[in-house]
């Protein structure tokens, strides 16, 4: 028997979660030994990741959305790389490397069904490409691509253009930013301290505040004085209604999150919205799960940018699987800085 933490989730909240009250870590046994039917396999966590869309799945069960509640009482699943340590399966075999959903444990067992149904694909690409494991649950992983799937099919990116990025110095953040230079656009970013704006401009924004201290409506009519043509929309709310004043007519806002409703009981009222209809603006939601057809050019370039120097991306690593729970707690307050990851064990 080998120790098995799992990260359960235990309620509801109803404005941000508490640790031991709303998740918690648990202590269990499992048997490595354990014999394998048909078609099972055994894998080790080697990473985890916690974004802030999880706290739109601590719902009651029953309330639908486009990715599934978290169960009560069962271990939290999320973006993971994992390793088979044991295999009587064809698909999944000793030492292959997966990246998909999977159970914020230890070790787990499972079998080929449902492993692709979690969506787990064998990613042995993942040891040879010199960078590291944690970059595959942030700029490799979903973020990096939820960035790169909400900029090319909505912001639809024309050189000389302005895009003004909120929540920058986040997981999807910096890698939007840093593809916005590359199509040629003046980038402006938000975040909420000095050190984070500095960490923007030295990732070649053109321009950065801090919205803590700093008024979004100053600093836009200063940083992007010939108005905003996209805008990466992370954060909601009151930054939202002040953006909307500096689009441009027919710009683009990628509707990707609004960090700031998601522990609130009491949502802000935008005030301004008609002006999406006098500029003739493109407000869309999206879901990076939307584009499959994405995913390989999405990786091969952003794999290019990061081996070759010309991204640099910004983590905030959390060891041990029983940090999880904080570390989740830091993302929804804002307290951590760059992409949030767990790291559980070594290959």
């Amino acid at each position: 028997m080998v120790a098995n933490k799992q990260v359960i989730y235990v309620k509801v909240p109803t404005t941000f979660p508490v640790v031991g009250e709303h998740i918690k870590v648990v202590d269990t046994d499992f048997d490595l030994d354990a014999s394998l039917a048909e078609g099972e396999f055994i894998v080790k966590t080697l990473v985890l990741s916690v974004d802030p869309y999880m706290r739109g799945r601590m719902r009651p069960a029953h309330i639908k959305s486009y990715v599934p509640a978290f169960i009560e009482g069962q271990p939290m699943t999320g973006h993971v790389v994992v390793q088979v340590v044991k295999s009587n399966s064809a698909n999944y075999k000793v030492n292959d490397y997966l990246y998909g959903y999977g159970h914020f444990v230890n070790y787990a067992r499972m079998n080929d069904t449902e492993a692709k149904a979690l969506g787990l694909a064998v990613r042995n690409d993942i040891p040879k490409s010199g960078l590291p494991l944690t970059n595959y649950v942030g700029a490799l992983g979903m973020p990096g691509a939820t960035a790169y799937v909400g900029l090319k099919t909505i912001g639809e990116p024309k050189e000389g253009e302005t895009i003004f990025v909120s929540a920058a110095s986040g997981a999807v953040g910096q890698i939007v930013g840093q593809l916005a230079k590359v199509k040629g656009l003046r980038v402006i970013g938000s975040a909420g301290s000095d050190d984070k704006v500095a960490h923007l401009k030295s990732i070649g924004f053109d321009g950065a505040f801090n919205y803590k201290t700093e008024s979004t409506d100053t600093k836009l009519t200063e940083l992007a004085p010939n108005g905003v043509d996209i805008y990466f929309e992370n954060v909601g709310g009151e930054t939202l209604e002040t953006v909307i004043n500096h689009m441009n007519p027919f710009g683009r806002i990628i509707a990707c999150g609004m960090i700031s409703q998601y522990n609130t009981q009491e949502p802000y009222g935008v005030r301004n919205l008609i002006q999406v209809v006098a500029k003739r603006l493109r407000f869309q939601g999206f879901i990076v799960h939307d584009h499959p057809e994405l995913e390989v050019p999405f990786r091969e370039e952003v794999t290019k940018y990061l081996q070759g120097g010309k991204f640099q991306y910004r983590e905030d690593i959390a060891k041990g699987i029983e940090s999880t729970p904080d570390a989740l707690v830091a993302v929804l307050k804002g307290t951590n800085f760059g992409k949030q990851v767990v790291t559980v064990a070594e290959p």
